[in-house]
């Protein structure tokens, strides 16, 4: 059994390794669990320690493995895919507009923009009147947003047709990170990016779909994915 917060920082270094092949710092952690000081990160690697979900690597630096993951995390992953996103579950209904943050620990107010595609790409629809309440814990440092994913393209990672993804905005992105590409500046899609040499590729996470191929020129990133919400 996992406290909250374990599981959380779980989540976390498994997202990033997936994401970056290298375990995030303590500083990078303590700023994702929003925690203030390193101490209590410290203190959660320990209890991960103990109860066989990571180990520490010597004599190097942020090196942590993981051993194995929460029984809910596998289930919401595919077996072949290589991210777990952190999903929130539960009914998380629409916040009315007004302050975009509540109190500390509770929720912040993220505008829901429209609909995105993982499947064939569409455009998305910003409406300024639309907020979803997020859970702040599954946010980092800067500006973010959400999108209702509308296909089943990203299914082996776990992203499924109704899920509600939350991104961070952003104009760059590591390879392999599943991002949102607007492409010819009007079709936004959300895709994990690859970059082969003097062209990018958007590759879907469902067998049943090509990866398609651009200039960089035609691509453009508007934000990365951090975490999603599903409603039962």
């Amino acid at each position: 059994m996992l406290t909250r917060k374990q599981h959380e920082l779980l989540l976390f270094i498994h997202l990033r390794l997936s994401q970056q092949g290298i375990s995030p710092s303590f500083d990078e952690m303590k700023d994702a669990l929003k925690l203030k000081s390193k101490s209590g990160i410290h203190r959660l690697i320990t209890g991960l320690e103990e109860r066989g979900f990571i180990r520490r690597l010597p004599h190097r630096a942020r090196a942590l493995e993981i051993l194995r993951m929460p029984e809910s995390a596998e289930r919401s992953a595919d077996s072949g895919s290589k991210f777990a996103p952190k999903v929130i579950q539960g009914n998380f209904g629409n916040a009315l507009p007004g302050a975009n943050v509540a109190q500390a620990g509770e929720a912040v107010q993220l505008p829901l923009y429209g609909r995105i595609a993982a499947g064939t790409p569409v455009e998305a629809l910003r409406d300024e009147d639309d907020f979803i309440d997020v859970p702040a814990t599954i946010l980092g440092k800067g500006e973010h947003y959400a999108l209702e994913v509308d296909g089943d393209s990203m299914v082996e990672a776990g992203i499924l047709d109704g899920d509600t993804v939350v991104i961070q905005r952003a104009d760059t992105a590591e390879n392999g990170t599943i991002v949102v590409a607007l492409i010819d500046g009007r079709e936004v899609t959300l895709k994990r990016i690859r970059r082969k040499g003097r062209t990018i590729a958007l590759e879907p996470a469902n067998r049943n779909y090509e990866t398609r191929i651009f200039p960089p020129e035609r691509v453009k990133i508007q934000g990365q994915l951090v975490g999603l919400l599903r409603r039962y």
